[in-house]
């Protein structure tokens, strides 16, 4: 079992990671649908953060709520899931179809195991379905304008961001990713 005071975690690491400090994790080490990888890693409210970069579309709506509810059973109070997931709302025919359900069409590319594409409304209800407090950081309105609330990137550093994202360069948006922070009370 995992101790450590300040435990943060990085759900589906891959291969690098902007949180080098955090605990990097993959499915095969933590599935976030798997109470026992839970109970294997960590004791209850013993997590300070969770860091999920572009992972919650992978699961279904029902898994995105359970996975979201072991999440709150193994955070402190006042603890966080940092979550990014591409954005429904962004007005961009070409990112829409890359990040599609199922993908594009390559079986090879990363987003063919999406299984939904979240608006800030959905991403919300569901992480407020497993008890959370939600605090939206970066989003596309219902308009499709994007919406910017300061976050601090010590607190999990999200790289598919307006801020750090190469693709958002010279004042315009490449590249976006609905941000939220997910909070126990």
């Amino acid at each position: 079992m995992y101790e450590d005071k300040d435990i943060r975690v990085v759900i589906g690491a891959g291969e690098y990671s902007n949180n080098p400090a955090w605990m990097q994790t993959q499915e095969k080490d933590l599935n976030l649908l798997n109470q026992g990888d839970w109970a294997d890693l960590f004791s209850q409210n013993s997590i300070k953060a969770i860091l999920a970069e572009h992972v919650w579309e992978h699961l279904t709506y029902k898994e995105g709520v359970k996975a979201a509810r072991n999440c709150y059973t193994y955070l402190k109070s006042g603890g966080y899931v940092r979550c990014a997931v591409p954005d429904g709302n962004f007005p961009d025919e070409e990112y829409q179809q890359m990040v599609q359900v199922g993908g594009p069409g390559s079986l090879d590319h990363p987003a063919a195991s999406h299984k939904i594409v979240h608006t800030y409304q959905t991403l919300a209800k569901m992480f407020e379905e497993a008890g959370f407090e939600v605090r939206l950081l970066e989003y596309c309105n219902d308009a499709g304008e994007f919406v910017f609330n300061e976050w601090d990137e010590k607190d999990g550093c999200i790289y598919r961001s307006k801020r750090f994202d190469h693709r958002n360069s010279n004042g315009g948006l490449g590249f976006v990713s609905l941000i939220v922070d997910a909070i126990k009370s």
